[in-house]
C-alpha cells in the first residue's frame, strides 16, 4: 500500500470514529439527533483555505453543514456530495462491541452508522478537504453536505434546506447512499448505482372492540385479538409481483444464465426463484419487485385486567414506481378481507417513488472512473428499497444517485444485513476507496470541458 492510500484510510478512519462516537441517534422526535455535535466536528476538520463553510439550524441542535469549493465557470455543472450525520437507535445488548465506541478491530471500524452512512459522510469530507489542500480549481462547483434528520423524514435536514436554503445546496448532480457494493456475476463484476428508490407510505390502523373485565374473556369483543388477526393477515399477504423498468435493466445487466434470468423477469415465476436465493438477496429482490407491508408497532390496552377496546397499529409501507395511494388501499383491503370493515385507516406521510435517468454525464463519469479500481467492471442501475434524501433533489429535476466504492471484503449479503442491524462495521480499505473515488469523480465531472 502506498503512502497516499494509507493516508486516506487513516484520515477517514479517524473522522469516522469521531462521527460514530458523537452518537447522533435520531428516534424521529425533534429533540433527538443532536447533529450539531457532528457539524461542529466536521467544521473543525474542514476549516482551511479553499473551502467556504456554513451551518444551518432547522431546530435546536438539528444542524446541517455545507462546504463549498467554488467553480470558475458559473455555467459548468455542479456536484453535491451528500452524507447524513444522524443514525438510527440501537440495542447495545445485541452487539459484540460498543455500538458507539468506534473501535478499530482487525481492519474494521465498528459502530452504529459505520455502514449507514457515516462511512460515506466521512469519506466525502476527507475527499473535499484533500481537494482543497491540493489547490483544486474546478470549472464547476463542488458542494459537500453533511445533513441532519435523514433517518426520519428530513424535516430538519434536506427538506428544510431545500425550502429555506435552496441556493446553498441545489446542484445539477447529487451523490449519496447506498450503491457500489461489488457484485460478482457470470459476466464480470457489477457495481450497482442507486438510480431510484421506493416510495414511503406510513399508515396507522385502529381496531375497535368492547371493554370488559379480564377475568371473563369468554365471547368478548377483544380488540387485541382482532388486531392480532389483522397483523397475521398483513404478514401473510402476497402483493402482486411487478417487473418495472429499473428491475429489467438491472437483471438484464447481470449476465445470469437464462434459467435464472427468465424467472427473475417473470411475474409468475419470480416468487419461486426468490425462495432459492440467499436470504439477504431474496429479501432485497422481493422488495425490489413488490409493494411491501410491514407491521412494526402496536399500542393496546390500559390495564392488565381490562379487555382492550381499541388497538393502534403502525404499518411501514414501501411502494414501487408507478404505485400510489389508491393502489396501496386496494392491496390493504385485499389483504384484510372481511376484516377491512373492522379497521379504521389513518394515512400518514406519503412520499412517492422517485428515479433518475442513466443517460447523464454523472453516469458516464462513474462508469469511466471505476475502471481505475475494478477494471472490466460495469455500473448497473438498481432500486433501493429504503428512502434517502435523493427524493428532495429528484423532485427538482436534478440527477441523484446512490453510490460509493467498497472493497470485495464487503458482500451484498453483509451490507444489507448491517443496514439498521447489529454489529455494523466497515473495513478501512473501503474507506480509502470511497475517499479516492470522490476525488477522481470531482476531477472528471467538474473540470471536463464540453
Amino acid at each position: 500500500m502506498n503512502e497516499d492510500i494509507r493516508g486516506r484510510e487513516a484520515e477517514c478512519t479517524e473522522l469516522l470514529q469521531g462521527l460514530i462516537r458523537n452518537a447522533c441517534v435520531n428516534d424521529g422526535s425533534v429533540t433527538s439527533g443532536g447533529e450539531i455535535r457532528s457539524t461542529d466536528l466536521l467544521r473543525t476538520y474542514l476549516e482551511g483555505p479553499g473551502i467556504d463553510i456554513e451551518t444551518y439550524e432547522a431546530a435546536p441542535g438539528r444542524n446541517s453543514l455545507v462546504a463549498r469549493i467554488e467553480g470558475t465557470d458559473p455555467d459548468a455543472p455542479t456536484l453535491l456530495l451528500m452524507g447524513h450525520t444522524d443514525v438510527v437507535p440501537v440495542n447495545p445488548e445485541h452487539w459484540t462491541h460498543d455500538p458507539f465506541g468506534g473501535e478499530l478491530i482487525d481492519g474494521e471500524v465498528w459502530g452504529r452508522g459505520a455502514v449507514d452512512m457515516l462511512n460515506l459522510t466521512a469519506s466525502m469530507a476527507v475527499a473535499t478537504k484533500r481537494l482543497a489542500r491540493s489547490g483544486f480549481a474546478p470549472r464547476g462547483t463542488l458542494i459537500y453536505l453533511a445533513v441532519a434528520d435523514e433517518e426520519a423524514f428530513g424535516d430538519y435536514g434536506a427538506a428544510h434546506l431545500m425550502t429555506h436554503e435552496r441556493d446553498a445546496v441545489l446542484a445539477d448532480y447529487v451523490i449519496t447512499e447506498s450503491g457500489g457494493i461489488p457484485l460478482p456475476s457470470p459476466s464480470g463484476l457489477k457495481l450497482p448505482v442507486i438510480v431510484g428508490e421506493k416510495g414511503v407510505f406510513n399508515m396507522r390502523l385502529t381496531v375497535q372492540g368492547t371493554a370488559g373485565h379480564g377475568s371473563q374473556p369468554y365471547r368478548t369483543d377483544n380488540a387485541l385479538v382482532t388486531a392480532a388477526e389483522v397483523v397475521r393477515r398483513i404478514d401473510a399477504f402476497e402483493p402482486a409481483t411487478q417487473i418495472h423498468e429499473i428491475w429489467k435493466r438491472f437483471i438484464g445487466s447481470m449476465g445470469y444464465p437464462d434459467e435464472i434470468t427468465q424467472p427473475l423477469l417473470s411475474v409468475d415465476a419470480l416468487d419461486t426463484m426468490l425462495g432459492e436465493l440467499p436470504i439477504g438477496m431474496g429479501r432485497q429482490f422481493h422488495a425490489c419487485t413488490h409493494n411491501t407491508y410491514a407491521p412494526t408497532m402496536m399500542q393496546a390496552g390500559t390495564k392488565i385486567n381490562v379487555i382492550p377496546d381499541q388497538v393502534s397499529l403502525e404499518i411501514d409501507i414501501r411502494t414501487l414506481p408507478g404505485q400510489g395511494v389508491d393502489d396501496v388501499m386496494a392491496e390493504l383491503r385485499l389483504a384484510l378481507g372481511d376484516l377491512a370493515d373492522r379497521v379504521e385507516f389513518h394515512p400518514g406521510v406519503y412520499d412517492a417513488s422517485s428515479a433518475s435517468p442513466i443517460d447523464t454525464p454523472l453516469w458516464d463519469t462513474l462508469s469511466r472512473v471505476t475502471q481505475r479500481w475494478y477494471p472490466g467492471s460495469e455500473t448497473v442501475p438498481f432500486l433501493t428499497v429504503g428512502a434517502t434524501d435523493s427524493r428532495f433533489f429528484r423532485r427538482e429535476g436534478r440527477t441523484a444517485y446512490g453510490f460509493g466504492l467498497f472493497s470485495q471484503n464487503m458482500s451484498f449479503e453483509d451490507y444489507g444485513a448491517m443496514f439498521h442491524g447489529d454489529d455494523e462495521r466497515i473495513d478501512t480499505e473501503s474507506l480509502g476507496l470511497s475517499t479516492e473515488l470522490w476525488e477522481v469523480v470531482a476531477g472528471d465531472l467538474l473540470t471536463a470541458r464540453d
